[in-house]
Parts: C-alpha cells; structure tokens; sequence
C-alpha cells in the first residue's frame, strides 16, 4: 500500500495492482528472461500484448467492427493536427466547440490547415461557468467534422450529453475521460485519447477512428500523421512506445477485472458527488467555479478565500499524504484529479482533510 494519494491531472496515478504486476514483470516478462520494453516490436512476445490491448479495449468499449484502433506516439496534441490533416481534404472547414484551454489549443493548430469555425464556447459571463445548450450552437451543415473536447482538466467542465451532428462526424477529444462511463462508440467518427490520466503511462495515444473517415489526407501530410498510413500498418510504420503500450494493456485487463466501465462509472459518480457536496457544504470556505449541470467528474477545481490560505492548504495537505492538488498555473487555486485509478478511499481521505482544516482556519 503506497503512502500517498495522487491528484495529479497527468501525468497521473496509475493503479497500484498494474504497478506490481509491472514490478514483477519488469526483469523477465512471462518467462522469456527480457523486460517487455527490450523485446522486437514486430516479434511474436510483443504481438500478444497488442492484440489482448486492443481485445480488451473493444470489449471494455464495445467498439464496432467498422473502426480502427490505432496506438501511436505524439500525446493529444499530435491529434491537434491529425485530425484536420487527415479530415479536411473533403472541403476544408470544420466547426470546433470552445470550451476551455484545450479545445483551444486544438482550434488554434486546426486553424493552420483550414477554415476553423468556433460554432460555441464556454459561458463565462455569469458566476459559474457553463457550456450553452446545443439550441444556439451555429454549427454548419457541410462542415468536414465537429471537435470538441468531452471533459477540460484545467476549467473543470465536463459535457454530461454527445452533441448531436447529424451526418457531420464528431470527433472528440476523451484523454481525460475516457473508460471512466460508458459511452456508445458509433456516435463518433473519431475518440482519441491520450494514456497518461485514464489509461495509464504517458508516451501512447489512444486513437479510435472509423473506417470512411481513413482516406487520403491533405497534400503535403507528413507520412507519419496519415491516419491511411497507420491502419495499414496496424500502428507499427515506425517503432510505437512499447512499453506505454504495454502498460495500457495491463491498465485496461485491471479495469475488467474491477468490473469494467460500468462499475467504475458509478465509482467515479461517487467519489465525484462526495467531493462536491465537501465543497458546496462549506459555507462558502471552498468554491467551485462551475455550473453543476456541467461539473467534471475527472477533474475538480474549487478555490479558498486567499492565495495565502491556498498555499497553507496545499502545504499542509501534502504533509498529510494528499498530493498534487496544486491548481493548473493559469487557474490557480485547488484542483483535484479523481480518475478511474484514484480509490474511493483517497476521496475519502481529501474530504476529511478538507473539513477538518475548514474548522481550524
């Protein structure tokens, strides 16, 4: 049992039982007298550990035979550009939803490529943050695709709806949300996710993209950032991060073994409505910025009166084997990451800090 809890956003905490396994397994993988990271890519070891992956993740998901599964290298902000690369060549515009730091970063990198229109962004004009119904969304009926961003780290806002786009694919950006619900995969074009928050090691990204949309890209398009090009090599057209990808494997046989999507979606819906309720029942020492219809359940920033007493806080709570719950530096304050890795006990334990140092100070 480790010593502390880790709220980190991510890189973040993963499992403690896949960290054993992978201790155990770290010096001779299943009898072979070599760590998994030291074997060929394209030998017959590393071979099972990406098949059982993606078997796993397509049960765990229930991921229709018409997508592709692709491991690849690069972070979510590799996907910032491949998606428009490989999207865009049907008309060159695409609507994006705004509705916090990411979905920028992903507008931004999307506008080098083509005609990027924000058809909705975050409401920050009244006291609490909210994502403005899909009614007054100014979506474009040939748009190429929609993005958006399912759940912000930083901003702490989660979409609890899939916006509905008709024939347009919607392409969502799920690295911090993804496996933590269940969701139905055939209302996407294309889900990617990078590991380091649900999935497990940072160095892979989790790409889920269905099979009319994996065509030529746009002219020009790097050979590593073709979608066509990666399926057909089944994610292997150069060396991919083995053991980020091995990690993930163990990470999601943890998940079924814990009883899959479901029984962490109510996990995570408990470990989320106990740690609002510390915050909404504090008489106002803990504030959280965001409407409730619109709270993350993965990321939860709340505030206190003072940066001086923040700081007090955050010093003490590490003391006190809470760590990591440092604010993002652009939104300063608390943050607490509570993924599918972090146990209820470690909720328990921030709440209870949380009150007991709301009554001394």
């Amino acid at each position: 049992m480790r010593n502390v809890f880790n709220f980190s956003a991510g890189p973040a905490m993963v499992a403690e039982e896949v960290l054993l396994q992978a201790q155990v397994e770290m010096l001779d993988w299943h009898g072979t007298g070599m760590s998994i990271m030291e074997v060929s890519h394209r030998g017959s070891e590393f071979k099972q550990v990406v098949e059982q992956a993606e078997a796993d993740l397509r049960e765990l998901m229930g991921i229709p035979k018409n997508y592709q599964v692709l491991f690849l290298a690069g972070g979510a902000t590799a996907q910032f550009a491949m998606v428009p690369l490989n999207l865009l060549a049907v008309n060159n515009q695409a609507d994006y939803i705004d509705t916090g730091i990411w979905s920028k970063k992903a507008i931004a990198e999307a506008k080098r490529f083509g005609d990027v229109h924000v058809a909705a962004k975050v409401d920050e004009s009244g006291s609490l943050i909210r994502i403005p119904a899909q009614t007054v969304w100014s979506l474009r009926e040939d748009a190429a695709y929609v993005h958006y961003t399912p759940n912000e780290t930083i901003g702490g806002v989660e979409f609890h709806w899939v916006p509905q786009t008709g024939d347009v694919p919607l392409v969502a950006d799920m690295s911090s949300n993804i496996l933590s619900r269940p969701i139905d995969v055939s209302q996407y074009g294309i889900i990617y996710a990078g590991a380091q928050k649900n999935l497990g090691q940072a160095g892979i990204t989790l790409v889920i993209v269905r099979d009319d949309l994996i065509k030529e890209p746009l002219a020009g398009t790097p050979t590593l950032y073709q979608y066509l090009v990666q399926a057909e090599n089944k994610s292997f057209y150069n060396t991919p991060p083995t053991y980020s990808w091995y990690i993930v494997g163990l990470t999601l046989a943890w998940l079924k073994r814990e009883g899959g999507v479901e029984a962490f979606a109510e996990r995570n819906q408990r470990k989320a409505q106990k740690l609002y309720h510390a915050i909404d029942n504090s008489d106002g020492f803990y504030t959280n910025p965001v409407d409730p219809e619109c709270r993350s359940r993965m990321n939860v920033p709340f505030n206190l009166k003072t940066d001086q007493l923040t700081a007090v806080f955050l010093e003490e709570a590490k003391k006190a084997g809470l760590t990591n719950l440092k604010g993002h530096k652009l939104a300063g304050g608390v943050r607490a990451s509570i993924y599918n890795p972090m146990p209820e006990e470690g909720v328990d334990a921030l709440v209870s800090f949380m009150k007991e140092f709301a009554g001394r100070s």
